[in-house]
């Protein structure tokens, strides 16, 4: 659709690149009163991709729900991008969505067209997931949104969090690093088409694949990398399952032109927070800052950080690269010896 609306000049922030800090959000949800349910068998506690509450001995319910500002400037493309990565959470509990409700913010005076186009990338991708939308709320607003609140299903017995990572599993990953750098790019013009066509392919591949691929293998624990970046994610893990983490840099898949930029000091505002937030328990080593900046970049609708027995780990990470956009071999988790969390080698 021709479109003379640039939805990314009408956000402050893009993606996944708009979520509150780590560290920030841990500070808004402390101390808050919740009741306790012997049902509820993952809550906010540990940082969890979704929550799950068990109905009966053979089914547990997955809920989540994300949304954001737009991250790129075609409507239909934007949409997609959204769903996809609201949907992500269900995928990283281990779990199949099945329903989800719209929600979305929109300019009064956004043509209607627009806002049919966003819709409709979000069904599209929904019906690709096997996924249901049965309605939604809207409301008005000047700046854009758009997103899902998610249902899907998983069996009580083969939840997967963020926190059962073991001393000795292997930790694989499965899309390539640099989507909150492209995007900051992608707004002064200083990314090629090329790259630009790809970011939003990977911004728009589920992680369905990768999920029912590892269902298959004894994960110990998952996480999808999204706002909070790789270190953000994986100190999550990390203090979740009570381990440390030893990432091998020369594993990890950093999209050439996402580096270059990088390299130029062109970085999303949510880097700086994911740093904030993660840095005081990740040792560096001699690990080059561009790299780093970019193991803290916001992924909007990122890959899946499995956590895998590593008895598995070869035999999963061949099947994943026959299904994923790049399977990766990121590095161990290890006991946990107290200070740093993270270890950059």
């Amino acid at each position: 659709m021709e479109n003379e609306v640039k939805l990314t000049k009408l956000a402050n922030c893009a993606g996944c690149g708009a979520k509150v800090g780590a560290g920030v959000l841990a500070q808004l949800l402390g101390n808050l009163k919740v009741r306790t349910d012997p049902n509820l068998l993952v809550g906010f506690d540990k940082s969890d991709d979704a929550s799950v509450y068990q109905i009966s001995d053979e089914l547990a319910l997955v809920q989540t729900v994300d949304f954001f500002p737009p991250i790129a400037d075609d409507p239909y493309t934007f949409g997609a991008i959204a769903a996809t990565n609201a949907l992500s959470d269900v995928y990283a509990m281990g779990g199949e969505p099945k329903l989800a409700l719209n929600i979305m913010a929109v300019p009064e005076k956004m043509p209607k067209e627009v806002v049919h186009e966003i819709l409709r990338g979000g069904y599209d991708k929904a019906y690709e997931a096997g996924v249901i939308i049965t309605g939604g709320h809207s409301i008005l607003d000047e700046e854009p949104k758009y997103g899902l609140a998610v249902t899907g299903f998983v069996h009580p017995d083969r939840v997967l969090t963020n926190s059962g990572a073991k001393p000795g599993d292997v930790i694989l990953f499965t899309k390539p690093i640099g989507i909150g750098v492209l995007t900051s790019g992608m707004k002064v013009d200083m990314v090629s088409p090329e790259t630009c066509a790809f970011a939003n392919k990977m911004m728009t591949t589920l992680n369905k694949s990768a999920r029912d691929v590892m269902v298959n293998y004894r994960v110990h624990a998952c996480t999808d990398v999204t706002g909070f970046g790789p270190l953000g994610h994986l100190l999550e893990m990390a203090q979740g399952s009570d381990v440390e983490i030893h990432l091998d840099v020369a594993g990890v898949d950093f999209i050439p032109e996402a580096a270059e930029l990088a390299k130029m000091g062109v970085l999303p505002a949510g880097m700086y927070r994911n740093r904030s937030f993660a840095e005081p328990s990740v040792e560096p080593g001699e690990t080059p800052l561009w790299q780093q900046d970019l193991l803290y970049d916001p992924q909007t609708a990122g890959g899946l950080a499995i956590a895998v027995d590593p008895a598995d780990a070869d035999e999963l990470l061949r099947e994943l690269r026959k299904a994923v956009p790049s399977a990766q071999r990121w590095g161990v988790a290890a006991e946990y010896r107290g200070g740093k969390r993270l270890f950059l080698e």
